[in-house]
């Protein structure tokens, strides 16, 4: 017989977006508690902004993971299952179990997938051969094992030709590596290189201005419009396209950096919640769908056209807490958001450039200095500041 559950709220995805909204709606509405579902499979939870760090050697990894089950706000139903498709239309979803939920409202908070098949030969060789990856729990150590034993050569770092989780983590990586290779006093025989699809080193221009000095100073080779497409680990060599000639072009390596193309998650696409990439299909002000009133979407898997960070999902999850809430009374859906987004620019060891700004690339600054200068302050922040934050502020709802 089949299994069927009913919610007045589901969540999709207990990642930063699903149980920053769970903990805003348990708070902001006292009937929704005990009428609340959230879904995911996984048993980990991860602050993954610190993996930077870890693949730097400036934190350790075991500081990014918590048990999932501790973090589900009081009042929320955590269903450890996986969603495998949507049926809005019926107001309704099925499980991987099978089980058929259906919902009032839902919440569509599912992350983004990484595409490690989208290069060949990536996914058998990272974590070793000299391939790296900053991108998984299980690969983020090899990082640092590459950076720290390295004897010199050519060290190549990539941006796929993709939307990625914080679109400056492809190049912090490379700013922790160059520091480190002139305390192994390898650097005067190394070569960096960054190979980027993008076409600049940043889309906002007061700080792409910053970060072009940054790698004018570490004296590092930027090669815009080359998507990465296959890795041959037996001769050391990566395959890359060149988007505007789509001619190939073979780089020798002796340390490679990967960040992997991303993608919408599988059992978004062929619903009928996705636009033509396979995103959720959101209004970019209110996040609500554009199609289905009661849907929502919110962070690494929607449309919206702005850096999928955390510091995104900070200012998006009120906004989708509010208007469900709004809705669910009859009322306007006033809370708007404006694209804000955060990308702290770790630009060596106790450096950074704090980058914010919105929808139409303009800054959009919380402290009253000039903030796309490099400062210590902001690594600080960083470091010890923002995991408090995330941990004991943003996943219980309280900011």
């Amino acid at each position: 017989m089949a299994k069927q559950a009913r919610y007045s709220v589901v969540i999709v995805g207990a990642g930063t977006a699903g149980i920053s909204v769970a903990a805003r709606l348990v708070r902001g509405s006292k009937k929704l508690k005990g009428h609340i579902a959230i879904i995911d499979p996984e048993t980990k939870h991860y602050y993954q902004p610190l993996w930077t760090l870890v693949g730097g050697g400036a934190a350790k990894k075991e500081e990014s993971e918590r048990e999932m089950g501790s973090l589900i706000p009081d009042g929320v139903e955590w269903i450890a299952d996986a969603v495998t498709a949507f049926h809005p239309e019926q107001n309704s979803l099925v499980t991987q179990t099978g089980t058929t939920i259906s919902y009032d409202y839902l919440v569509v908070a599912a992350g983004l997938q990484i595409h490690w098949d989208g290069i060949k030969g990536l996914k058998e060789t990272v974590g070793k051969n000299g391939v790296c990856s900053n991108y998984s729990y299980q690969t983020v150590d090899s990082t640092w094992d590459n950076i720290r034993n390295f004897k010199g050569g050519t060290a190549i770092f990539t941006h796929p030709n993709s939307p990625v989780k914080c679109g400056g983590a492809p190049q912090k990586i490379m700013y922790l590596a160059d520091d480190y290779f002139r305390k192994l006093n390898v650097r005067n025989q190394s070569e960096i290189i960054f190979a980027s699809a993008k076409a600049s080193i940043f889309d906002v221009a007061k700080y792409a201005n910053t970060l072009d000095k940054v790698v004018q100073r570490k004296n590092i080779q930027t090669m815009y419009k080359r998507n990465l497409i296959e890795v041959r680990p037996d001769t050391k060599e990566a395959v890359f396209e060149n988007l505007d000639t789509k001619e190939q072009e073979v780089l020798k390596y002796d340390m490679l950096h990967v960040t992997p193309p991303m993608k919408a998650p599988d059992f978004i696409k062929g619903s009928s919640l996705e636009d033509a990439g396979g995103w959720v299909d959101v209004d970019p002000y209110t996040l609500q769908h554009k199609k289905f009133a009661n849907v929502f979407g919110i962070g690494d898997c929607a449309n919206l056209p702005t850096s999928k960070t955390g510091a995104a999902i900070r200012k998006q999850a009120p906004v989708v807490a509010q208007n469900l809430l709004a809705l669910q009374n009859g009322s306007p859906l006033a809370a708007t958001y404006d694209g804000y987004t955060s990308c702290p620019l770790v630009t060596g060891y106790n450096k950074l450039v704090l980058a914010e700004f919105d929808y139409n690339q303009l800054p959009q600054e919380t402290f009253p200095f000039d903030q796309s200068e490099e400062r210590f302050s902001m690594y600080v922040m960083k470091r010890e500041l923002l995991p408090v934050m995330y941990w004991n502020g943003m996943l219980k709802g309280l900011m």
